[in-house]
């Protein structure tokens, strides 16, 4: 009864989303509230629940998720990562210039939301393309394959961000196991698979093209590279220290301060304010207000994440959670393809990957402590899963098909299948990870 109930709250949670089109963020306090009842929980708990879910994940992630977009919008109105792209151009010539844009891709899109990514990248791809005469889809796929990959797996994006804190992962593990795995799943789905796209030559249409920052009013390369990398410096360096150095000192409890994801995203951003802001002369009423535009630009996401929040303690306080474990275990499958399964079926039935992600995290997180298994790995099988075959129900599909003038027929046989290489080899280097461990 317990697993009817949860597939009829996954079913509903779909039906609500995709059909009846409302808000995931509706959506999920209305699956809280049925849920709730259905499991004879009293109102008064069930609000009570939904309260305590959304303040305990939201508080510890807030900061993160908001000076993240403050960072990223920073990147992109700067002209940081123009300046990025172009030197990576000069660096590897026009023979390789489609690592070059897969290595820019990669940077900035460590610090940058995936819309935002997408909207910057796209257009100086076009551009590119044109430029050198040729195929658009040809350097587009690669380009984006990086930057969803860094969407899909490594923190300080919103989905890894808050699956760490759901499944009580370290942040810098998280972030150390996903730069193993992003490598070989950028070079599959990206230059490999785009040896077969030289075929579709559709033109892209001009409308999507933008104007970019001049380039003497870019910043320098040091500090637009600084401003994309210093978050994950900060953490990895933490991360880093913990292996190597397990005694307490100054310099350690330095390190520790730094690599804690809130004051690296906080001090980055300060650190980029004077670099890419202040040190090109603007003044700091002119860099406050396109950030805060950011925070509202990211704000469905943190609703999406709080929902998910919501339902997860539902699923908890009313046993469900408990009472799934052993069955789900009596299911044979490892934990990591569990995970991966179930976030990649709510991935291609829902379209978003924050939601596929989130929800899987508040189905299979108890069962981690009597798994065994890493918290980390679990991060980045749910990650990998809420990447699955994009389709016609995502958004980021249609951005693809539109900007680059393909057919829906083209879309699913180049985006659709580059996603779902994404998602397949992140599962592999997940499990290869943990036979090592």
């Amino acid at each position: 009864m317990t697993l009817i109930i949860l597939l009829l709250a996954v079913l509903l949670l779909v039906v609500l989303i995709t059909a009846v089109k409302l808000h995931p963020f509706i959506a999920f306090l209305m699956v809280c509230i049925l849920t709730g009842l259905s499991r004879g929980m009293e109102v008064g708990k069930i609000i009570g629940s939904v309260q305590k879910g959304i303040g305990d994940l939201m508080g510890s992630l807030l900061i993160i998720l908001c000076t993240g977009a403050m960072l990223g919008k920073l990147v992109a109105d700067s002209g940081a990562a123009n300046k990025i792209a172009s030197g990576l151009i000069r660096a590897f010539g026009i023979k390789h210039i489609q690592w070059a844009l897969v290595l820019t891709a990669f940077i900035v899109g460590i610090p940058l939301f995936y819309g935002v990514g997408f909207v910057l990248l796209v257009p100086l791809v076009i551009a590119v393309a044109d430029k050198y005469k040729l195929p658009a889809v040809y350097l587009g796929l690669p380009t984006l394959a990086a930057l969803s990959v860094t969407h899909g797996y490594l923190p300080p994006h919103p989905s890894p961000v808050a699956l760490s804190e759901q499944f009580h992962a370290d942040m810098g593990m998280t972030l150390l196991y996903g730069m193993m795995i992003v490598i070989p799943a950028i070079i599959i789905a990206g230059p490999v698979f785009s040896v077969t796209l030289k075929k579709y030559t559709s033109k892209p249409l001009a409308v999507f093209t933008n104007q970019t920052v001049p380039e003497d009013k870019q910043p320098g390369m040091l500090s637009s590279l600084l401003a994309a990398f210093l978050p994950v410096l900060f953490i990895a360096a933490d991360t880093i220290v913990k292996i190597t150095i397990p005694q307490k000192n100054t310099f350690t409890a330095i390190i520790h301060i730094l690599g804690e994801p809130s004051v690296a995203m906080l001090l980055s951003l300060l650190i980029a304010i004077y670099t890419l802001g202040i040190k090109q002369g603007k003044k700091i009423k002119t860099i406050m207000t396109p950030m805060g535009d950011a925070v509202k630009d990211i704000s469905p996401i943190l609703l999406i994440i709080a929902g998910a929040g919501a339902l997860k303690q539902v699923l908890m306080d009313s046993g469900i959670s408990t009472e799934l474990i052993q069955p789900l275990t009596n299911l044979s499958l490892h934990p990591l393809l569990l995970a991966w399964g179930i976030s990649a079926i709510i991935r291609v039935s829902i379209g978003s990957a924050t939601v596929a992600g989130l929800t899987t995290a508040g189905i299979v997180a108890p069962m981690i402590a009597s798994s065994g298994v890493n918290p980390s790995l679990m991060v980045l099988a749910t990650g990998a899963g809420s990447l699955m075959f994009s389709h016609v129900n995502d958004p980021g599909f249609w951005m693809f098909k539109e900007y680059f003038n393909l057919t829906v027929k083209e879309t699913i046989k180049t985006w659709s299948i580059m996603e779902t290489i994404v998602s397949v080899v992140g599962l592999i280097g997940v499990f290869i990870i943990n036979y090592f461990l």
